[in-house]
């Protein structure tokens, strides 16, 4: 049996995957893939290998690329990516996330869409884009996306969704209906001072805890938190970072205290503090954190990581990844102790996923 570690890749100029061996040691870049459309996620589906990837803008329509050949083909799926005709139209897709047989897809304009047959189609979750609040959603800097998506492990009826700016928004039937969970999250952006409202805020992303499908991190524009009850209240870890803002967080596949993310100065500058590169790590659910800077540009590295763009592997011990919009991809092999460059000067990266693949 031969294994492989695919590092899948979101880029403005297509998907791009590394292809690395068992030891991670050597890596083998591929791509440009999807036709070398805008790409806003890649991602895998361990239940059945297949890859996908979402993207498209405004001028050549959303759509879904798959592939069922460890990405050395795709097939791009656009049927049913629309919303009706009274709507908004549908730009692109940001996010995707296969689940109980089913592949979701968060969209801009922010909403959600499913697929019950490998992505070869998909139906609008209606219940979403109808929630009375929905009038009230407003852009945030990258537009109006829901870019994460989360499901139940165990339990095919719970979703979670983060949109900006919305909020955290949670389903427990399936998508029929859906209640804002931001209890605790702040909002500072509008200079009245911090307010805490139902719905409003500016998510930036959203990760599930292993083994813990009821503990979330939540980076914020306002702040990083964690819910141990599945988002109905979340509590700040920010202290001892040195920024509150930032985009993206990665959970350890294995140990649910731990957490990684990249901070960054604030919403004017959007880049690592000081120009000096590190990614942060929690072992104990953010009470206290770590800045892991081993191999990591120390000086005029004024680099941006965006919402999506880190990622853990699965393997022992667990990789560590994160690519920059100037098209640089980082690695650790260490859980996050040193860091090497496995791929420069790529278009400016939006995602960052994972997948160990067995032959």
């Amino acid at each position: 049996m031969t294994t492989e570690i695919l590092v899948l890749i979101g880029t403005g100029k297509g998907a791009f995957i590394l292809r690395g061996d068992a030891e991670r040691r050597q890596f083998a870049l591929e791509g440009p893939l999807c036709d070398g459309h805008p790409i806003g996620h890649v991602i895998a589906d361990t239940e059945t290998g297949r890859l996908y990837a979402g993207g498209g803008d405004e001028w050549l329509g959303a759509a879904v690329w798959r592939s069922d050949d460890g990405g050395r083909s795709w097939q791009r799926f656009a049927d049913g990516l629309a919303y009706p005709d009274s709507q908004d139209k549908l730009k692109s897709v940001w996010s995707l996330r296969p689940a109980h047989g089913r592949l979701y897809a968060g969209v801009e304009p922010a909403g959600l869409f499913v697929s019950e047959d490998g992505g070869q189609s998909f139906r609008h979750v209606e219940g979403l884009t109808r929630h009375p609040t929905r009038s009230e959603w407003m852009p945030g800097g990258g537009g109006l996306i829901l870019h994460h998506v989360l499901a139940h492990p165990e339990d095919a009826a719970q979703i979670w969704v983060a949109i900006s700016a919305a909020g955290v928004f949670h389903s427990s039937d399936g998508g029929v209906s859906w209640e804002p969970r931001n209890k605790g999250t702040r909002v500072d952006f509008f200079g009245d001072g911090p307010t805490y409202p139902d719905y409003g805020q500016c998510v930036h992303s959203m990760a599930m805890a292993a083994g813990r499908p009821h503990r979330l991190y939540q980076q914020n524009h306002c702040g990083m938190y964690r819910s141990d009850d599945g988002g109905a209240s979340w509590l700040s870890i920010e202290n001892g970072l040195p920024s509150d803002f930032g985009f993206a967080t990665a959970a350890h596949p294995r140990d649910p205290d731990t957490l990684y993310l990249v901070p960054h100065e604030g919403a004017m500058n959007r880049y690592v503090p000081k120009g000096e590169t590190a990614v942060w790590r929690t072992r104990d659910g953010g009470d206290t954190w770590q800045d892991l800077r081993a191999g990591l540009p120390q000086a005029g590295a004024f680099l941006c990581v965006l919402r999506q763009a880190l990622a853990t592997d699965t393997a022992e011990p667990a990789g560590v990844y994160f690519g920059t919009t100037g098209g640089s991809l980082f690695a650790s092999f260490d859980e996050g102790e040193s860091w090497t460059t496995i791929a420069q000067h790529l278009p400016a990266i939006r995602s960052v996923e994972t997948v160990v693949l067995e032959a």
